[in-house]
């Protein structure tokens, strides 16, 4: 709530106003190769959420296994329930190693000399906006895998499974699907409240170090630009009026976070200082004039 507070006094004026076309943007020649890049990682975006919105868990397995520690039916069982669980949520791990290298590609195209962030959002529009569409995957993401804490006590049981060698002759297969380096990896990720965007933030930052040619203003200017950028379409009838869909607002709203939230990773003072380049109350107040759902979880995200 601190963060909140220090921006309840702040007026910035002169943010870019223009309209990014997040419902119609098609790419142009000099866009195609990375946005086919990128579009062959976000095509399979909706899978992944529907695969982690079913995510049932084994935890009553877990808990007889757990319980009958001698009954070696309730065992099998409890690790035939969990094995193809752990294969989905490395297919969702593996997923955000793919986001990060999409992630990077937009960066490079949106930051790079001669031109402006402001110049690359109106010239490049379609890779805008699968910046954007990232973004928005992401929030998505950590939203529901907050709500399914089956899946660290899924992945818990079947690592302790595995470094016990409790279960001899049973699938152990899966070790060459799941090996311990994997484990130890996706142990990290799934132990973060919010590792898709925890991923997105260490990719921004690792972008920034290994382009050390490339200011860091180029890379902090064009997170602020966008989140400016949704700012405006948001509280202007006249873009907002222009989305086909309600669901667009929600889009504008997550991407405002998203690219806040990663600026403030960045930028050595963060987003809530008083040097920073967005315009934290007009965006928090933007938020809460908005009717979506969402808005509770998106206003917290920022504190």
């Amino acid at each position: 709530m601190g963060n909140l507070l220090k921006v309840l006094t702040r007026e910035i004026e002169n943010y870019p106003h223009f309209f990014l076309d997040f419902e119609n943007a098609q790419p142009t020649e000099g866009e195609r190769d990375v946005w086919n890049q990128v579009n062959s990682v976000l095509q399979d975006s909706e899978n992944i959420l529907s695969g982690l919105q079913s995510y049932k868990g084994a935890g009553q397995e877990i808990r007889d296994a757990i319980q009958n520690p001698s009954d070696h039916m309730l065992q099998e069982r409890a690790w035939n329930s969990v094995c193809p669980l752990v294969i989905k949520l490395k297919k969702f791990y593996s997923f955000s190693l793919r986001l990060e290298e999409g992630l990077q590609s937009l960066l490079e195209c949106l930051t790079c000399p001669p031109f402006t962030p402001t110049q690359h959002l109106e010239r490049e529009q379609a890779l805008a906006k699968q910046f954007a569409e990232i973004l928005h995957f992401t929030l998505r993401f950590d939203e529901l895998k907050m709500r399914i804490p089956a899946i660290q006590n899924d992945f818990s049981y079947y690592r302790r499974t595995i470094s016990r060698n409790r279960i001899n002759n049973m699938n152990l297969d899966i070790e060459n699907e799941v090996n311990n380096e994997m484990a130890n990896r996706m142990s990290l990720f799934y132990a973060e409240a919010t590792p898709m965007l925890k991923t997105l933030s260490n990719a921004t930052t690792n972008f920034v170090t290994e382009n050390k040619t490339l200011p860091l203003e180029n890379t902090t200017d064009c997170l602020s630009t966008m989140a400016s950028v949704c700012k405006v379409m948001l509280e202007t009838p006249e873009y907002s009026s222009r989305f086909s869909s309600d669901d667009t607002l929600l889009f504008c709203m997550r991407v405002m976070v998203g690219v806040i939230i990663l600026y403030d990773h960045v930028h050595p003072n963060g987003a809530f200082n008083k040097s920073s380049k967005i315009d934290m109350k007009g965006c928090i107040k933007v938020l809460k004039e908005q009717p979506a759902d969402n808005v509770e979880g998106l206003l917290n995200a920022l504190k």
